[in-house]
């Protein structure tokens, strides 16, 4: 009995942070938050819920020797909403699972929280539940709820021959800087503003919304894995194949002393996987309603849907050639 007493006392003074340093008070839709076995929420009339789950784990999605906690708790929460924005959703709330050594579970989990509060911040988001756990090492589940009009979420199935493929942001970015970790080399001054995009990645919700408002994008999904693993899966969804043009990509500039060690621009566009930008199809007659940045963020005509299956991409000297997916897949033999 004494035993049980103390480890509830330790996991309610765990919840006791979470809801201190956390967005959580019950308000709106929200009718009960954290704090009961299960959140409460009263659907707004005109709108339809958005739900999708993500998760980090250690020594899979982030190592503790390298990235930072704040980084970490920043992270886990932006890379759920990149789902969010990738069906033109608006955020609402978040459910965090949380399974952790006992010695992170005091400074260390401060700074996540503060991460992650400055993400829930950014992206207007407050929290409605969640759960903890004792575990060998970190794994954070985050569940997230946004809002769209009835009718007007963006899956990835409508994609039709003749639409235009666009892509928000620079591609790579997210890989560079997961290049420079794995080298070693986060610790130098002169690469810190390249981290920054694999640290705290920043999805484009406002331009999903407006595409999503605005009736623009047949097909979308957010850039997680890799433009040549995403692209294959939105026309394996719609049915449908890509051109794509190699100069037309949005390439992360590599400069010089990392490209002498074989970090290749194209390369990283093309298979880097961690932007969390958009990638979206338009039909022809729509296309030229989409300008060149909206709401902060960049957008490149990077190719076209084709008939057929699969992605050609049209290289510098004219040629094309078949582009296999080779981004991010944790399930995928290696080696």
């Amino acid at each position: 009995m004494p035993k049980t007493t103390v480890l509830m006392s330790s996991e309610e003074t765990l919840i006791a942070r979470v809801r201190r340093a956390l967005p959580s008070s019950a308000a709106g839709a929200l009718r009960v938050g954290i704090g009961d076995d299960a959140a409460v929420f009263r659907p707004a009339r005109g709108w339809e819920w958005v739900i999708s789950t993500d998760a980090l784990i250690e020594d899979v999605h982030f190592f503790t020797r390298t990235h930072r906690a704040d980084a970490i708790g920043y992270k886990a929460l932006a890379r759920a909403t990149s789902d969010l924005a990738a069906m033109g959703a608006e955020p609402r709330f978040f459910l965090l699972s949380m399974a952790l050594p006992p010695d992170r579970a005091g400074r260390w989990l401060d700074a996540c929280l503060r991460g992650m509060a400055r993400a829930a911040r950014r992206f207007g988001m407050t929290l409605a539940g969640g759960d903890t756990a004792r575990s060998q090492c970190i794994a954070l589940n985050l569940t997230v709820l946004g809002q769209v009009a009835p009718g007007r979420a963006v899956l990835r199935s409508g994609a039709r021959p003749g639409d235009r493929i666009f892509v928000s942001g620079k591609l790579g970015t997210g890989q560079l800087g997961l290049e420079i970790v794995l080298r070693g080399l986060s610790d130098r001054a002169r690469w810190r503003k390249l981290l920054r995009p694999h640290l705290y990645p920043d999805p484009p919700v406002a331009l999903g919304r407006w595409l999503a408002n605005q009736k623009l994008a047949s097909a979308m999904m957010d850039l997680s894995d890799g433009l040549s693993t995403d692209l294959t899966r939105l026309c394996k969804a719609s049915g449908v194949g890509a051109r794509i043009c190699a100069t037309r990509l949005p390439m992360v500039e590599v400069p010089e002393p990392l490209a002498r060690r074989g970090i290749e621009p194209l390369q990283l566009a093309l298979h880097g996987g961690e932007d969390y930008q958009l990638l979206f199809a338009v039909p022809a007659r729509l296309a030229g309603r989409i300008p060149a940045a909206r709401d902060g963020a960049s957008i490149t005509r990077i190719g076209e849907i084709v008939r057929g299956s699969g992605i050609e991409l049209r290289t510098d000297d004219g040629k094309s050639v078949r582009v296999a997916p080779r981004g991010w897949d944790h399930f995928a033999r290696r080696g």
